[in-house]
């Protein structure tokens, strides 16, 4: 192995070291009975989102694989947040990062790849973003870093502080020590393949709940048990939602999924903010929603537990969309319904 590889691994190695757990909080939410509900805060990384630990172990597995050395330009197809991290890691290894994203990613999104070094490289939807990568990692010999592709085998499953591992360790004190559900969203689909195959590994009595937006074909394939559907639409959440199957979604890991309408995510989030006085990404507003409709019907069954999920960023990088109140009615639509059923759980 190269001088450069090592000295390359051990600075993301020491980045590591210098970054602490990500917190998990309990919700306070009056009408919850005999059910705790938790957020797992991810956009306290120094990137500022889960997608941090994905970069990460994306340019680990790169690294050891042989596939960068000190002139590789990266590529990634992004809608923003792993962009950003990728970015960050580009810059400690002084590496030419290149982002390919739909034209409607947030202005902040490209404003922090752009503050990291990195490019951005637009498309007019989700669905051209793979080939445009593709296609721009040829031209110009670069290594695309494919996220969506190598999610799910760049992180070890097993443990290593990975997110599964974190939670279930944060969770030893609580009165329900053993979540009854796990709610994920999916994007590439490589957080939900983790925390499905530690459930597992450990021998965990945990249901694994995989939401999903509109726009996306997560859903219907696993409903469908189809992996090669498609469709020409982008997911208005950003971050989360595909138009086909990537690799690196694993259904077989899943217990069940929900759809998640668009004006509820959107809703749940902005409600979350009037909760606990914070903001998060619209994804984080999937997961929740989620989360209480588990919560609903173990209430409903009379069952006690506990339930996680995940912020998976903050909300400030959204305050031209999901935070503007002309953006929602204009894009996502009346989310009044939403937020009055929301209302209920106060």
């Amino acid at each position: 192995m190269s001088g450069w590889v090592s000295e390359a691994i051990r600075k993301i190695e020491a980045d590591y070291q210098r970054s602490a757990d990500t917190h998990l909080f309990k919700l306070d939410i009056p009408k919850l009975q005999d059910v705790d509900i938790y957020l797992k805060d991810e956009s306290t990384h120094p990137t500022g989102s889960l997608k941090h630990r994905l970069a990460r172990s994306l340019f680990l597995y790169a690294l050891c694989n042989g596939k960068l050395d000190y002139t590789t330009t990266i590529i990634e197809a992004s809608s923003g947040s792993t962009a950003v991290s990728e970015a960050y890691f580009a810059r400690m290894l002084g590496l030419p990062f290149v982002a390919v994203m739909p034209r409607s990613t947030a202005k902040s999104k490209i404003d922090k790849i752009t503050l990291f070094g990195g490019q951005c490289h637009f498309v007019d939807s989700a669905p051209q973003m793979h080939d445009a990568a593709v296609s721009l990692a040829e031209h110009t010999g670069g290594y695309f870093m494919d996220q969506f592709m190598y999610a799910e085998r760049a992180t070890d499953w097993r443990g290593n502080n990975n997110i599964a591992e974190s939670i279930f360790l944060q969770m030893q004190n609580e009165p329900h020590p053993i979540p009854q559900t796990l709610v994920m969203s999916a994007g590439t689909g490589g957080t939900s393949a983790t925390l499905g195959r530690y459930i597992r590994y450990r021998g965990y009595d945990t249901n694994l709940v995989v939401v999903d937006p509109e726009n996306s074909v997560f859903y219907d394939s696993f409903v469908q048990k189809n992996s090669d559907l498609q469709n020409c639409s982008s997911s208005r959440i950003e971050g989360i939602g595909r138009p086909r199957v990537e690799k690196s979604f694993q259904p077989d890991v899943i217990d069940s999924m929900i759809k998640v309408p668009d004006a509820a995510s959107v809703a749940t989030v902005l409600w979350l903010e009037r909760l606990i006085g914070r903001r998060a990404g619209a994804s984080t507003g999937t997961n929740l929603w989620g989360a209480l409709s588990v919560a609903k019907e173990m209430m409903k069954q009379g069952r006690e537990g506990s339930i996680v999920s995940i912020m998976c960023d903050g909300g400030d990088r959204y305050m031209d969309t999901y935070y503007h109140p002309d953006w929602v009615r204009d894009v996502i639509g009346d989310i009044g319904d939403f937020t009055e059923e929301l209302n209920q759980w106060l």
